[in-house]
């Protein structure tokens, strides 16, 4: 079922992976024309073009942007009581490992009277989008809230495509975990026209414009971001989902397929890899997911995600080349099945996250392990990160000189400014010391 890529008697160079490896093609660009006008036209007219929109695309034209209180108060009183229990677990467990990773500020003398100190600032208003489409996402909503509110983000809101089946409010999941968050303020506006409308506002309705959008979409939502980073900061260009498995035949081929399936699931574009050096347990693999894919809920979407360009089996002489091979491809989400998985897993330099052996899928980073789930794909993982505390903190430098400490340093400056052909940089450090000895 999945294709195979044998590099097995060869030892590859990056240009040679970046070539051979299955990769999904988002061709971000070819949606731009279609993405402008959206964006353009919300810039423009506000609210009522992105309810035009919310009303073309998904099929209702809300009541209003802002979901009121009572909708969201009713999402969260109706609410399963497992749903909500998994909820409550999963957002202890994320906040525990997020707020851990707020960092301190800090002060360094540089000389007597001369300190520079680095200060932690969090963004002032950000815009969290939770997509709608295939499924419904709570997880999301965790993953881009308990972030930006452990940053100390002053001020958020949640964008969520309108629901035709939910009176044109956001699924009440959604909404339901909002509430159980403390966020306040949600609009009903999804895809290009809800990342427009995050970045310009509106005033006349009383929707402020954000300083930085982040979270996962489609194509359309990627390009707006796009269109719209001259405006405000994003996480991400996010592409389809994926996961690479590095394993050898010490791996429970069973667990390997279910996890290639799950992550199918997702979408059409998504990607499934698995990196072996035992060709045997390859066809073990492929041979269970062939058997139990179309059990799925999702069976012609994973087949369809499977049977793709993006998906298939690396075949690779030993384990170290396996890791070189997993390095160039850079998965979003990296699975590590073998004899000493901690081990190799250590030796990996790029990835979103790793996963480390059998008891740690993919599936438990998505909902609760605690870490975050919105992640780099399409190879960023070589020099991005995923979403997390620091993503909502900037990092402003602090200078504070006494004259003593600037009479210290003055000679290099001048000799810098001077090299550089700056002379003016000089003569604003000469210009405080005229008439003083120096």
């Amino acid at each position: 079922m999945l294709s195979i890529v044998d590099l097995r008697g060869q030892t590859p160079t990056t240009a040679t992976l970046r070539r051979a490896l299955p990769r999904g093609a988002a061709d971000v660009d070819s949606m731009i024309p279609t993405v402008k006008p959206v964006v353009d036209d919300v810039a423009a007219r506000g609210a009522q073009a992105a309810m035009e929109y919310s009303e073309k695309f998904d099929r209702i034209r809300p009541q209003s942007l802002k979901v009121p209180a009572d909708v969201i108060d009713a999402a969260a009183a109706n609410l399963a009581p497992e749903v909500r229990d998994a909820l409550e677990q999963s957002i202890a467990r994320v906040r525990k490992f997020h707020a851990a990773q707020k960092p301190s500020d800090q002060a360094v003398e540089i000389l007597p009277g001369g300190t520079v100190r680095e200060k932690w600032i969090p963004v002032a208003r950000v815009g969290l989008y939770v997509p709608g489409g295939n499924a419904v996402y709570p997880s999301s909503v965790l993953m881009n809230v308990i972030p930006a509110q452990e940053a100390g983000v002053d001020s958020l809101v949640v964008a969520s495509p309108p629901q035709a089946d939910h009176g044109g409010w956001p699924h009440p999941t959604i909404l339901a975990a909002c509430k159980l968050l403390g966020v306040e303020e949600v609009w009903a506006v999804g895809g290009a026209q809800a990342v427009a409308l995050l970045s310009y506002g509106d005033e006349s309705e009383g929707l402020e414009p954000v300083d930085m959008v982040t979270g996962p979409g489609n194509i359309f939502v990627t390009a707006a971001k796009r269109l719209c980073r001259s405006v405000v900061g994003i996480d991400s260009e996010a592409g389809p989902t994926e996961i690479a498995i590095l394993a050898d035949n010490s791996a429970d081929p069973v667990s390997v397929a279910y996890d290639l399936i799950s992550q199918a699931e997702h979408d059409v574009m998504a990607a499934s890899v698995l990196i072996t050096d035992d060709a045997d347990f390859a066809a073990a693999v492929d041979r269970e997911v062939e058997n139990r894919y179309s059990v799925t809920l999702n069976s012609d979407r994973v087949r369809e995600a499977l049977t793709g360009q993006q998906s298939g089996i690396v075949l690779v002489d030993d384990m170290s080349v396996g890791v070189t091979v997993a390095d160039a491809y850079a998965a979003e989400h990296l699975e590590v099945h073998t004899a000493d998985s901690r081990a190799v897993a250590d030796r990996i330099r790029n990835a979103g996250a790793i996963f480390v052996g059998r008891f740690s899928p993919v599936p438990l980073g998505d909902y609760s392990a605690g870490s975050n789930h919105v992640l780099p794909t399409s190879g960023t993982a070589r020099h991005s990160s995923g979403l997390s505390t620091h993503t909502f903190l900037k990092s402003v430098h602090v200078v504070d000189y006494s004259e003593a400490a600037l009479k210290e340093v003055a000679d290099s400056v001048v000799v810098l400014a001077d090299e550089e052909r700056l002379p003016a940089h000089g003569e604003a450090i000469r210009a405080r010391f005229e008439g003083m000895d120096k």
